[in-house]
């Protein structure tokens, strides 16, 4: 029932806070947790999974990451996966455009104005956090979330990644939908979507949260405006 939601509907999915997967940094390496001021230095990568809400990445969280980022000194890298997209939304209709296919690699670089790598070349031993934007890319083009939730894969490099970073004790970050990756692929992670009901529609897609729980991972309840931090 989540997944046929998340496949086809146009409500607002991205409603819930900041999560950060990680350790301390190593010896050696700049400081990703905290304030803006720590982040001068640090290498940060963001993996992108196309351009638009509804079938990619959500514009608006990933250039508030950007923006955070850039501010706060951090040198940036951005990335996605050479693939092809699950479908094209017509934006303004919020439904899908008949013999339309586009390339995620190709949408994102729309982000990134054009300064995008293929994800497949990146490398934990190269950055000092990774950063995944949230939007229904996450759930169609990075994983197969929203058509098979629990059951779901996730693309190969992406779980490469987060189980690179992970080894490595290195920060994930993880936006709207995108927590569901690293329940996915770390087993036993705790990680949150928001709150585990829909509070009158105020959660609209509070049930991700069991999905969660069916994935192997573990759901914790934060706020809109909390930045859960997970150190394992």
């Amino acid at each position: 029932m989540l997944a046929a939601r998340l496949a086809g509907c146009r409500a607002p999915l991205c409603s819930s806070p900041l999560l950060l997967l990680g350790k301390v940094a190593p010896a050696g390496r700049a400081p990703f947790h905290g304030s803006a001021q720590r982040l001068h230095g640090a290498k940060v990568a963001v993996v992108l999974s196309g351009c638009g809400v509804y079938d990619g990445t959500e514009i608006h969280e990933a250039s508030a990451i950007l923006v955070h980022l850039s501010r706060g000194g951090a040198n940036v890298q951005m990335y996605a996966p050479n693939i092809a997209q699950m479908h094209v939304i017509d934006h303004s209709k919020g439904q899908p455009a008949s013999g339309e296919s586009r390339n995620v690699l190709a949408e994102s670089a729309r982000i990134a104005r054009g300064k995008i790598t293929d994800l497949a070349k990146l490398t934990a031993k190269d950055h000092d956090a990774v950063i995944f934007p949230g939007g229904f890319g996450a759930a169609k083009n990075l994983s197969t979330f929203a058509v098979d939730g629990k059951d779901c894969k996730v693309n190969k490099e992406v779980e490469r990644v987060l189980k690179d970073f992970h080894k490595a004790g290195k920060p994930i970050g993880l936006c709207c939908i995108s927590p569901v990756l690293a329940a996915k692929v770390l087993p036993g992670t705790e990680v949150t979507v928001g709150h585990e009901e829909e509070q009158g529609g105020k959660w609209p897609h509070a049930g991700t949260a069991g999905a969660i729980k069916a994935l192997g991972g573990k759901h914790q309840v934060k706020d809109v405006t909390i930045s859960f931090i997970f150190a394992g």
